[in-house]
């Protein structure tokens, strides 16, 4: 034993050789227990995220779900890189001489995977922080979340969640001391140092990108709630505070503006914020036209024709009832409901989730005009303030989290907009294919079933070309025996205005209103039925046709073009003197009545109404263009044959002489279907 103990000192001391195999065996043997320690922890570690996926997780279902989301976040996207990063780290044990050299590589090859998962976990982990804290104030709850973590992780003690929780922040801050540590344990003329170097440096370079990644999430997180607040949240907010940095963003804008100071050009951001904009146009413009859709739908199913009587013989109309009357049950509110479902509240979700990108890139505008502010004070000055500097990485992060995610975010409510499409196109075949499906029996009963298609759209183009020709032999008729151009009768009072604008615009400016006209305007008017104008423009200041400028003797302004006629009833050279200075006992302007303009009616007959006339009293009686009309006295009481007593729907009253025409007696013509 004494001479065992007198020669191993002067071993290590008298050998350099011998000093050198002593120091490569501790660092070797320290380099093993380090990647003992690797390998142990990742199992240790793993485990403990299963346990959170599915035993835990799977016993708090009392929490909602929206909770749960916010607990565990993308812990299964975290234990699925985790699994295949342990399976491959457990590969290494085969190959020991290497296995260094292949655990920096491993590193290497996850590095992206890493950093993917990692940072939506921890960008959450504050928000899940936040949970557990609201579930400490009810101690119910609280004690059934503490029995199922008992029951489950005894070691987590009183911490309860929290303890699972920071479990993946813990273990990816730790990756990089477990490689510095092999690194220290590890020769430097080994071919695995600068392995391990690249590999201790890229797990650093994913703790700061992380970092990063969750000071640019707060930020926009803080901004989109304050897009959020009401108007008097927003007041509240001001301060002076506020209205300074208001002031002097507008000062910057302005200066901007005027060329004083040069403007901070992106086009990288300009070419995303574009096409952000336009994806939220498109969603905003479909939302608009799905709501006008739906409001249609609603009023076509409120619409029932099949359960009124119909004054037509059976067949074919008691088979249109009862299929309408099935669809109308079933297929149209089931299409109504799945149209709400699977396309509105979808629309409504992606309108929603645009909101947030919105508001941050508006928030942008802002943060930008603080930055150029800083940068040219850092220019001049050369330092700043910690404010000053604070606003500067505000925007720095602010428009990198916009760049980096702004072209996913667009990708993918392009994606979410042409799903919400195929969605309606495939419910709009869904509900012609379950309309052709009920309408089967009916069809086979319907004449014609045994045409080919190609034969049923000819028939029914001829049908229709056969009924189009009947129609226009019937409108050229009736033109036959339509009166001349009549002028509507006067307003009461009205003769010495219309006097006023004859002999200041002349007859060739002179209209007539032929319906009410509501002005919605400003600079719009509101005219009666029968009101004569002067025409003072035929286009409105835009160029506009469409509205002209008029005169009433009082106020001008706009009316629409389409509701005025030439006013027709302008008397002869000498009838006109006669009413520039009219007698004492005139009352009317019209002109004298000639056989031409005002057609005879015999007593007690058929005849048609030319223009429709609106009742202004109980003695008159309200017509309809094309309707008919019993004429029971041509003339009134006094014996002007103007104004012919009439008897319509059962109600008498006097209307114009003027609107009433003979009715025409073509031969007879219907609808028809050929044979």
């Amino acid at each position: 034993m004494a001479e065992h103990g007198t020669d191993e000192p002067s071993s290590r001391t008298g050998s350099p050789d011998g000093e050198d195999r002593v120091s490569g065996d501790r660092l070797l043997l320290h380099q093993r227990l380090a990647v003992r320690e690797l390998f142990d922890t990742e199992v240790s570690y793993l485990h403990m995220l299963q346990l959170c996926a599915s035993d835990i997780r799977s016993r708090l279902q009392q929490l909602p779900q929206g909770d749960l989301d916010v607990l565990f976040s993308n812990i299964d996207d975290v234990i699925e890189v985790n699994s295949r990063f342990l399976h491959n780290l457990q590969e290494t044990a085969s190959r020991e001489e290497e296995q260094v050299l292949l655990i920096g590589n491993l590193f290497l090859e996850f590095q992206e995977e890493l950093e993917r998962v990692y940072k939506v976990y921890c960008a959450s982990y504050d928000q899940a922080l936040l949970l557990v804290e609201t579930y400490r104030k009810e101690p119910e709850l609280q004690r059934e979340i503490q029995g199922v973590l008992e029951a489950v992780v005894p070691q987590a003690g009183p911490s309860g969640l929290s303890f699972l929780l920071v479990a993946p922040l813990q273990r990816i801050t730790k990756y990089p001391l477990l490689l510095q540590k092999i690194l220290e344990n590890t020769v430097p003329d080994a071919s695995a140092y600068p392995v391990l170097q690249r590999a201790a440096s890229a797990l650093q370079d994913v703790n700061t990108n992380i970092n990063e990644y969750k000071r640019r999430k707060e930020v926009a997180s803080k901004y989109t709630k304050v897009g959020q607040l009401t108007l008097r949240e927003r007041l509240a907010r001001i301060n002076t505070h506020t209205l300074s940095k208001k002031t002097t963003r507008l000062s910057q804008l302005l200066k901007q503006e005027a060329g004083l100071v040069p403007k901070t050009e992106d086009k990288e951001f300009d070419d995303l914020e574009e096409g952000f904009h336009l994806v939220s146009l498109c969603v905003t413009e479909l939302k608009n036209n799905v709501a006008v859709y739906l409001d249609h739908l609603e009023a076509f199913l409120r619409f029932r024709p099949q359960e009124y009587e119909l004054d037509i013989p059976g067949g074919p109309v008691e088979q249109y009832c009862s299929l309408m009357g099935d669809l109308q049950l079933q297929a149209f509110p089931d299409f109504k409901r799945r149209l709400e479902g699977l396309v509105w509240q979808p629309l409504c979700d992606l309108a929603r989730a645009l909101a947030g990108p919105h508001n941050l890139i508006k928030k942008r505008l802002d943060k930008l005009l603080d930055f150029e502010r800083v940068e040219e004070k850092l220019l001049e000055a050369g330092s700043v303030t910690y404010e000053e500097q604070e606003a500067r990485h505000t925007y720095q992060a602010l428009n990198s989290l916009l760049v980096a995610e702004l072209p996913q975010l667009n990708q993918l409510a392009v994606r979410w907009l042409g799903q919400i499409l195929c969605t309606f196109v495939d419910l709009q075949r869904d509900l012609a294919k379950q309309v052709l499906q009920r309408a089967e029996g009916s069809l086979a009963q319907l004449p014609h079933r045994h045409l080919s298609e190609p034969a049923f759209r000819k028939l029914v183009e001829d049908v229709l070309g056969q009924t189009g020709h009947q129609l226009r032999s019937f409108q050229e008729n009736f033109k036959k025996v339509l009166p001349p151009p009549t002028t509507q009768p006067f307003l009461p009072g009205a003769e010495r205005q219309v006097q006023a604008l004859l002999s200041k615009y002349g007859p060739e400016k002179l209209y007539q209103a032929t319906s009410n006209i509501s002005g919605a305007g400003t600079l719009e008017l509101t005219l009666l039925r029968g009101q004569i104008v002067a025409l003072l423009q035929n286009k409105d200041t835009k160029g506009n046709s469409g509205r002209w400028l008029v005169d009433t003797g009082g106020h001008r302004g706009y009316v629409p073009a389409g509701k005025l006629e030439l006013f027709c009833g302008i008397p002869s050279q000498e009838d006109a003197k006669e009413q520039v200075q009219p007698h004492k006992d005139s009352r009317h302007l019209t002109p004298k009545p000639t056989p031409a303009v005002v057609p005879s009616v015999p007593t007690v007959t058929q005849v048609v109404a030319v223009y429709p006339f609106v009742a202004r009293s109980s003695h008159e009686v309200s017509l309809q263009a094309g309707q008919l009309v019993t004429v029971l006295e041509a003339q009134d009481k006094k014996g002007n044959p103007e104004w012919s007593l009439v008897e319509v729907n059962g109600q008498r009253g006097y209307v114009p002489s003027s609107f009433l025409a003979k009715a025409p007696s073509p031969a007879p013509w219907g609808w028809s279907l050929p044979s």
